[in-house]
């Protein structure tokens, strides 16, 4: 898909460019006949025209790429409550620079109220967590703290029950998984553009970047293939077997989501299990760590140590969150290395406690715990981190930088 693809030239040149009413906007046909008309020359480099701020939506708020992101996990209801003023305080005063906010939630719920105008106002989803979100974002360009949108794709419970056809139906319902969730089809096009364009939302919102998180599907999909009833839409004729197919369809709405993205200026990233890495690809839930990777500007890796079962030789790997993220760390630098154009390693690490691992199987987490999986990741040459608590309360006492 090319730029004149994505955007027609009347998006590219009366949206992007001039106003609506622009007599040029209207006359012009073609990227080459705008340039030619209006600098003197023929754009045939679409890769050129791509990147050119020129053709790019423009927010009208300023933002700069750190030296290194340094995040941490934010809710709709912290951006939009008080608890954002103590994040504010956290990056002040550390070296943090970097908030993933929510915009879609685990249940397939807005943080914010979509316009009248919005394509995603008839659905019903918005919630007013953020009231304001361009009021958060300048926030955040005052205090120069680089924002990151976060959508939850396939885990999606309201579009599910909104829309059975788009998930997959087990006898009379949708099927849930234990935790009573539903996940919405990876294989259907619908699915895609209803989360590409709350992307595009909250890029126009200001937001520098959008990481799509349940980039998959279901765990232990595999088990339940035959079970379920459900569309492969375009994928229906595939030669592939059902596990390429799967691994297909993900990858597909990575590369199809980045594509449609370009116009508005942002970086991608996609979180992904940590285990993808160490092996070939995850068959049942799609997830293909190197094609994914190809397809980014960011790979973010959920590694906390309490996630893994015993592996790369550790019995209980969250008592050892140095070691574990040491390892990780040399499985993943050997995968991207062997990419022609690897993104940027950010992966997300632990700061809480896993209790529910039971007695002896877990430690309190806390500022040394994770120094010790910065350090390791520093070791490792990343020096971009993210860092996850459900409650958006972190450890004090950290170097984040050693």
């Amino acid at each position: 898909m090319t730029i004149k693809n994505i955007l027609g030239i009347s998006a590219l040149v009366a949206t992007l460019i001039l106003p609506a009413t622009s007599t040029l906007a209207n006359e012009i046909k073609t990227v080459e006949e705008f340039t030619e008309r209006t600098y003197g020359f023929t754009a045939v480099d679409e890769e050129l025209v791509a990147s050119s701020s020129l053709f790019l939506f423009q927010s009208g708020l300023t933002f700069t790429y750190p030296d290194a992101v340094r995040g941490v996990y934010v809710t709709g209801h912290s951006a939009g409550g008080g608890r954002f003023n103590d994040l504010i305080n956290l990056m002040d005063n550390t070296e943090l620079n970097a908030m993933v906010i929510d915009i879609k939630d685990d249940f397939g719920d807005l943080t914010y109220v979509p316009e009248d105008d919005s394509p995603i106002k008839s659905l019903d989803i918005g919630n007013p967590y953020m009231r304001d979100p361009q009021a958060v974002l300048k926030v955040l360009e005052e205090k120069q703290v680089y924002p990151i949108a976060r959508i939850v794709v396939f885990k999606d419970t309201r579009l599910a029950e909104a829309k059975p056809e788009l998930s997959f139906v087990e006898g009379s319902g949708i099927w849930k998984n234990g935790r009573g969730e539903a996940f919405v089809n990876p294989f259907m096009q619908e699915v895609w553009d209803h989360n590409v364009a709350i992307a595009i939302e909250a890029a126009k919102m200001g937001f520098q970047e959008i990481q799509f998180d349940y980039v998959r599907f279901p765990e232990g999909f595999e088990n339940r293939e035959d079970k379920l009833k459900y569309s492969m839409g375009e994928y229906e004729n595939s030669e592939l077997d059902m596990v390429q197919r799967r691994v297909e369809a993900v990858t597909d709405f990575v590369a199809y989501a980045r594509e449609q993205l370009k116009p508005y200026g942002v970086k991608v990233s996609v979180d992904i299990f940590g285990y993808a890495a160490t092996v070939s690809e995850a068959p049942g839930i799609g997830q293909n760590f190197s094609k994914i990777s190809e397809n980014v500007d960011v790979i973010s890796s959920m590694i906390y140590p309490s996630h893994w079962t015993p592996y790369f030789g550790i019995a209980k790997p969250d008592l050892e969150p140095y070691r574990l993220v040491k390892e990780y760390a040399k499985v993943e630098n050997e995968v991207l290395s062997k990419l022609q154009n690897p993104p940027i390693s950010r992966p997300w690490i632990q700061d809480f406690t896993a209790s529910y691992l039971g007695a002896g199987n877990y430690k309190n987490y806390g500022g040394a715990e994770v120094e010790a999986q910065i350090r390791a990741l520093s070791e490792a040459g990343i020096k971009e981190y993210l860092l996850w608590n459900a409650g958006n309360r972190y450890s004090t006492g950290v170097n984040y930088t050693p």
